[in-house]
């Protein structure tokens, strides 16, 4: 198997396992309903809450037809970014395409299972307040973040396929 290949599987499970794990230990064995806010840090506490949208809020749905439509649109999501992923060679595209995979996946077991996606963690300072986020919603944002890199800056350090190098001068 193709290294990115491996690479894409890896961080994708990874992501996957990480985000279940924590959604799972802090509702069923922390109890965070119960318990909320957890005070972790001045600037962050741990909090429930119940996203009927996409990542950080957007697009909310309050119907089983739009809880069914988000959930098909990110296993689409991840069924796309897997046919991306198995065509490039680019470990940096891999590792992005796995971390953004990983949490559209996780995201969508959420809502197959609770009809909402479990939220937890919240930033803050002072009288700023962050978006309620999650593991998935995280390595989303990573992933977005190293495809821009990858697109942006990586990719013009490396000549096209199938081209030559440059010439020294």
């Amino acid at each position: 198997m193709r290294p990115s290949r491996s690479l894409y599987l890896g961080v994708l499970a990874a992501t996957l396992v990480l985000d279940q794990a924590t959604k799972l230990w802090l509702f069923y064995v922390v109890d965070i309903a119960a318990r909320q806010p957890i005070e972790v840090a001045p600037f962050f506490n741990l909090i429930l809450v119940w996203n009927q949208g996409i990542s950080y809020g957007l697009f909310q749905q309050s119907t089983e037809a739009g809880r069914w439509a988000l959930t098909i649109f990110k296993i689409a999501a991840a069924i796309g970014l897997t046919v991306w992923a198995w065509r490039t060679p680019g470990r940096l595209l891999a590792a992005g395409l796995g971390l953004i995979a990983g949490g559209a996946i996780g995201n969508a077991i959420d809502r197959i299972l609770f009809g909402a996606v479990l939220d937890f963690a919240h930033l803050f300072w002072g009288r700023f307040s962050w978006y309620v986020f999650n593991v998935a919603d995280a390595a989303i944002v990573a992933g977005v973040a190293l495809l821009m890199y990858d697109g942006l800056i990586a990719g013009r350090r490396t000549p096209p396929e199938g081209s030559a190098a440059p010439e020294k001068p």
